[in-house]
């Protein structure tokens, strides 16, 4: 399919003509109502009704240009003969959204898909960026499955502390934990604090925002460069405008996510967060996604693409640099050229190209931000799966953030029930910990927490910091931010909220990490296991009613995609009736 070729919808056949182009009662009400909102007949009769997903909010930083940029998506509609229906969704502010923006990332998924759904919607634009609104657009219009095109909230700029760059997330926890050492004063801490978001847009690091955004754009639902862009850059203003015009063309061409959706286009998703040095959060994410598009995503394939993928983007935290110079350095275009001979080219994408032509000539200017296979960061080994007996359905670990003497470490557990028994005692002085100490979190999975939050990474405990000490092996059935970093082990599954061998492991036990063989076990005879698996059970419920109850009941564990059992798949739901 090529721009220029012949319409392949007429007027009559547009979703929208259901709501509109019949000559009875019913559309005479939603004529009559669309003209008491301002609207003539000729601004929407026979033309392609767009909704524009918006997340933004006033509680949502990453997303705080959003209602400039929605008036220049709508600009790029009206200019290509489109109507667009603007449609708030919720806005999931990670920093924000208690106990975590991931209970909510299902959510926005259904709301998505009801929303294009239950309105004369012929197209859809989504507007995201912050962290779980990425994924949870996506898989509700993947779910949908009309014309869409995907716009990346952006990076903001990078921050600053008396000249040096900061990031975000990443130098969050760096000075913290000098904080904690003693190390700096409160008023730089408060410099960081002030200095490290100047500007609207997500978290300027590899983050989960910047990865799935990237994870989009690779999977063919932007048009080419978008991720890259920093949220502030006119570039961005012109892209929305773009993204209006392009999506009225996708209406006349039927160009749905089921045709560009594949295997091949999610392996190009996991080589692209692989060669970014991206966020364990995709691993979660893309399994949902994929299975929403029919995909059948297993945990494994992240760690067979990960031994034949170069670590190439030189990015906080795995590396050094921040998204605006990645932008500068060719962006993720240039990135995905390197990546040539790894990436099936003849994916096609929405604008009705394929991947290999959008990235045709683009050049990487600046070689350490962006690095030449010949001299990447890491050969391989971006993500490590790791299974064992402490992990029989999958954990992950990101190796290149990690300090490399603990790739394969034995030591003594330290057993935190939940994380109020962390906080509690972390830092206590009697905490008998020693740096081959092995750290462990447990009820800090999607049912136990619940929500799956961001507390994989564990707390370095002060003695420690006091003695030079910045990195530990610490090991949980929660998530951690994209721009955290250490030897954490995360997504242990099956979770200990439900029985997983997180639950029976106890303080003194021995556990062995081995990275380069991809395992993770419990030291413990297997009799005392099972008389301890006997003896456990299973934690009253966190939600008697409501959202948290349904969600509790149908959440999908973490090698799953943490989807709701009854939302993935295919399966066709039928059009509303209009009556």
């Amino acid at each position: 399919m090529k721009p220029g070729r012949p319409h392949k919808k007429t007027a009559e056949q547009l979703r929208s003509h259901r709501w509109y182009g019949a000559q009875d009662l019913r559309a005479f009400g939603h004529r009559s109502r669309t003209a008491q909102m301002g609207y003539d007949r000729k601004d929407y009769a026979g033309k392609p009704v767009i909704a524009i997903i918006n997340t933004w909010s006033d509680i949502n930083q990453c997303h705080s240009h959003f209602k400039q940029r929605v008036e220049e998506v709508k600009r790029g509609v009206w200019q290509a003969g489109g109507f667009p229906v603007e449609m708030p969704a919720m806005s999931l502010s990670e920093p924000f959204q208690k106990p975590s923006a991931m209970l909510y990332r299902n959510f926005l998924a259904m709301e998505t898909e009801e929303l294009l759904r239950s309105y004369p919607a012929d197209g859809a634009v989504l507007m995201g960026g912050c962290d779980k609104t990425t994924p949870g657009l996506i898989m509700g219009a993947t779910s949908m499955n009309l014309p869409t095109v995907f716009f990346p909230a952006g990076p903001m700029l990078r921050g600053n502390l008396r000249g040096t760059p900061l990031g975000s997330g990443s130098d969050t926890w760096k000075y913290w934990a000098e904080l904690r050492a003693g190390n700096i004063t409160e008023e730089v801490m408060k410099e960081v604090e002030d200095g490290i978001a100047r500007s609207p847009g997500h978290c300027m690091t590899m983050g989960t925002a910047s990865t799935m955004t990237s994870a989009a754009e690779a999977l063919g639902w932007t048009l080419p460069g978008a991720a890259s862009i920093p949220a502030v850059d006119a570039n961005h203003q012109r892209m929305a405008t773009d993204v209006g015009r392009r999506i009225v063309e996708m209406v006349w061409e039927d160009l749905k996510p089921a045709d560009f959706l594949t295997k091949a286009s999610f392996d190009n998703a996991i080589t692209t967060v692989l060669a970014l040095g991206g966020s364990t959060n995709a691993l979660v994410h893309l399994i949902a996604m994929a299975r929403r598009a029919g995909v059948a995503l297993m945990l494994e394939r992240f760690d067979e693409l990960s031994r034949t993928t170069p670590l190439l983007a030189n990015l906080r935290p795995a590396g050094k640099y921040l998204m605006e110079d990645f932008y500068f350095a060719g962006g993720l275009r240039a990135l995905l050229a390197e990546l040539r001979e790894l990436i099936d080219g003849a994916a096609l994408t929405i604008n009705a190209k394929t991947l290999g032509e959008n990235i045709a000539g683009a050049s990487i200017y600046n070689d350490d931000v962006i690095r030449r296979r010949d001299n990447a960061l890491l050969a391989n080994g971006g993500l490590a799966v790791l299974t064992g007996n402490l992990a029989p359905d999958g954990a992950v670990i990101k190796p290149g953030a990690m300090e490399q003497h603990l790739l394969v470490h034995r030591g003594r557990a330290i057993v935190f029930d939940d994380y109020d028994d962390l906080a509690a005692r972390i830092d206590d002085p009697a905490l008998e910990v020693e740096p081959g100490s092995v750290l462990v979190l447990r009820s800090a999975g999607p049912i136990g927490a619940p929500g799956f939050p961001e507390w994989g990474q564990l707390p370095i405990p002060k003695k420690m910091l006091a003695q030079g000490v910045r990195d530990m092996v610490r090991i949980s059935d929660a998530r951690m931010s994209g721009t955290s970093y250490g030897a954490c082990v995360l997504h242990v599954a099956p979770e200990s909220a439900v029985g997983g061998p997180l639950a029976l492991v106890r303080t003194g036990d021995e556990i062995e990490l081995d990275v380069p063989n991809r395992t993770l076990n419990l030291r413990v005879d297997a009799d005392e296991l099972a008389r301890r698996k006997q003896a456990w059970r299973t934690p009253p419920p966190h939600y008697p009613r409501g959202y948290g109850a349904l969600f509790s009941r149908h959440i999908t564990q973490a090698n799953d995609g943490c989807d709701f059992d009854f939302l993935e798949g295919t399966a066709p739901i039928p059009e509303p009736e209009i009556h």
